[in-house]
């Protein structure tokens, strides 16, 4: 092995990681870090801005479990990346962010793109920090990967200063560095990252959830995203097949057990923490996305398992605390519920449930079927499911845009772990291309679909022309209805906008993406009726099984008028009272 650079040095190190792809935008002085890691056969996919490529690389580590790279350049560029970073930081997903910098010796000179950069990223990373000398620059990487997976996972920074980047080395037998050198060198061996450690709860504790959850008449499992990060599916479906007790998935959480399971409560979310006497949270936060845990039974025992202590008792008292690995905490329930030798029984609760599932699902079947020109949000939706019908449950959707998502959430069944990307936790809007793109790289041999509000298409619609670029197949779905939530109708519009008095959530009418999409590479499809929605998904999942492609379809549905804007699981009319 051998490295003539401080940027092949970078790329090898990288290539000894265990990665294989980098997301970024180049310029000077990173390109050259860029061009080592293609030569080694590291994939890098050149986003035209650093937001997107950020958030395909917090991406890449949910779905991956291993860290996420992205590559920036110095200054604006790891000012626009730091939305990925604390995108990860929220969601709790390992990225790496690599940023160049100016050279070290003409630090406070004013020099190109001259930025604090270290202490810009460190409130939204585990690990900050730049090399102290070239010779240190494998083992500060390594630490930032060992970082960012250990414990909850994390983003973490490297700052690459522009004359490490150049400076000439070579990988040298020696075990002490020659100090009489211009330039350190280091050792040749970089060791390979240990994967994360997985850490067990306390046996006494998990006796007495087992005990708890064996007592209750109506235990509900929430499972949350963390349990789909961590690899859990085998151990939950285990537990929800040997108890019969009914489990709610949150958003990206769906898919850990299918939500065809019969024991699936998710069409009756809000009766089912009304009723449940024992909560058992399965890698799920008491945030907003549970509403602080306020529609919860106010007299139900809560069990919590997660990664992090820290999160145990916030927003609502813990009666058990099980910290430790998603997987192999419910592995020891499990066990213990094994050795009880207990039977599933339908329990009472379910069957109180089940007239509040088949109500709403009846009433989302209405919705699914509604015959309107445009289209309504859910029968664009059974279009699409109708129109992949055996392929759906291996398509990896991503859901992006506040009714877009709010919606889908409902009308998208998921029957896989990880096959569902929205804008999660930190509610980011602009995420869509950026995801879709490094799922489709991580799911090479599986279809993705994005749903994307006209709104957040907005955020990263130049990035067609990056997946054009690097032949990545995907389909796009633009819900335009002209506006952010809602938007207005026609009529309105045009009289708003005579008088000067749009809404600030007005977007230009009639907009057509499709006719963008074609001039940046992609096909397009412009569709206003069911049918004609049916026939170009249709064509564009044909296509994709003889070329690379990337198809837009414009999607034109029906604005919502004077509805009062609200997003379905941010309530806080209740709070706002208390």
């Amino acid at each position: 092995m051998s490295s003539s650079t401080g940027a092949e040095l970078i790329a090898t190190t990288l290539k000894n990681l265990g990665v294989r792809v980098v997301f970024g935008l180049v310029g000077i002085p990173v390109v050259e870090v860029a061009e080592a890691c293609i030569a080694l056969g590291i994939q890098f996919i050149g986003f035209r801005n650093e937001q997107s490529a950020s958030y395909a690389a917090s991406a890449w580590g949910y779905l991956s479990g291993q860290p996420g790279v992205c590559l920036v350049v110095a200054g604006p560029g790891v000012v626009h990346a730091l939305a990925g970073l604390v995108n990860a930081q929220e969601n709790c997903w390992p990225m790496v962010l690599l940023g160049g910098s100016c050279e070290t010796y003409q630090r406070g000179q004013g020099a190109f793109q001259e930025f604090p950069q270290v202490a810009a990223c460190r409130p939204y990373t585990k690990y900050a920090e730049q090399p102290p000398c070239l010779d240190q620059l494998p083992a500060t990487l390594i630490r930032a990967f060992h970082t960012s997976v250990m414990g909850r996972p994390g983003p973490c920074f490297v700052e690459l200063p522009a004359d490490f980047i150049r400076a000439p080395t070579a990988l040298l037998d020696v075990t002490d560095h020659d100090r009489s050198a211009s330039v350190p060198v280091p050792r040749t061996v970089i060791p390979k990252p240990m994967g994360p450690l997985v850490t067990l709860a306390d046996p006494t504790w998990v006796t007495q959830a087992v005990d708890c959850l064996l007592g209750a008449k109506a235990p509900l499992v929430i499972i949350g995203k963390g349990a789909a990060y961590a690899r859990a599916e085998s151990a939950v479906q285990t537990l929800i097949q040997n108890t019969g007790w009914c489990f709610l998935p949150t958003a990206m959480g769906k898919g850990v057990v299918s939500d065809l399971h019969p024991q699936c409560v998710g069409s009756a979310r809000s009766e089912a923490l009304r009723q449940a006497d024992v909560v058992l949270l399965l890698g799920a936060r008491v945030n907003w996305m549970l509403h602080f845990g306020q529609r919860f039974n106010t007299n139900a025992k809560l069990i919590q398992v997660d990664i992090a202590p820290e999160e145990m008792g916030r927003n609502r008292p813990v009666d058990i605390p099980l910290v430790g690995d998603v997987g192999a905490v419910v592995t020891q329930l499990n066990d213990t519920l094994a050795s009880r030798k207990s039977t599933p029984v339908a329990s009472e609760f379910q069957k109180q449930l089940t007239s509040h599932i088949h109500r709403n699902k009846d009433k989302l079947q209405r919705l699914l079927v509604e015959e309107t020109v445009p289209m309504t949000y859910h029968r664009v939706y059974n279009e699409v499911k109708q129109v992949l019908g055996a392929d759906y449950h291996r398509t990896v959707i991503v859901n992006e845009g506040a009714n877009t998502m709010d919606i889908g959430r409902v009308v998208f069944h998921c029957e896989l772990p990880r096959h569902r990307l929205d804008a999660g936790t930190f509610a980011t809007m602009g995420v869509g291309l950026g995801y879709s793109i490094a799922a489709k790289l991580y799911y090479p041999d599986r279809p993705v679909v994005a749903v994307l509000g006209d709104s957040a298409f907005g955020f990263s619609a130049m990035e067609i022309e990056t997946a054009v670029r690097a032949r990545i197949p995907l389909v796009i779905i633009v819900m335009n209805n002209g506006g952010i939530y809602h938007g207005v109708s026609p009529q309105e519009y045009d009289r708003l906008a005579s008088q000067h008095q749009l809404p600030s959530t007005a977007l230009s009418q009639g907009t057509r993406y499709d006719l963008m999409a074609q001039g940046l590479g992609a096909k397009g499809y412009h569709v206003c009726k069911p049918e004609e929605l049916h026939r170009a998904l249709s064509d564009a999942l044909k296509l994709l099984e003889d070329a690379p492609q990337v198809h837009v379809i414009n999607c034109v549905i029906q604005p919502g008028g004077d509805q009062k804007i609200n997003f379905a699981w941010l309530n806080t009319e209740k709070q706002a009272r208390l």
